[in-house]
């Protein structure tokens, strides 16, 4: 699904998640795991289209964490392996 992504979408994707990953490779020291981090950006990136009650909701944001989760810890693998090298 990434290789599908119009180009200037996926190089943005590809600086956060760098730039999440790099965080959370520093997680003993700034208690940020990927599940942490997760956590606080999930609520930001995806979202229903249309309001829905509060349990919907809360489903919805546990599985775009999940998404976000896999992402951050698989970064390298999804978006090249040469991740680190952004900064």
């Amino acid at each position: 699904l990434v290789n599908q992504l119009p180009e200037a979408n996926l190089i943005l994707l590809r600086h956060l998640f760098g730039v999440l990953h790099h965080i959370e490779q520093n997680s003993v020291v700034n208690q940020m795991n990927a599940f942490n981090l997760a956590l606080c950006i999930a609520p930001n990136m995806l979202w229903l289209p249309s309001p829905t009650g509060p349990e919907e909701e809360s489903r919805s944001t546990k599985k775009v964490a999940m998404l976000v989760q896999f992402l951050i810890e698989n970064s390298a693998e999804i978006f090249g392996g040469d991740i680190a090298s952004l900064f």
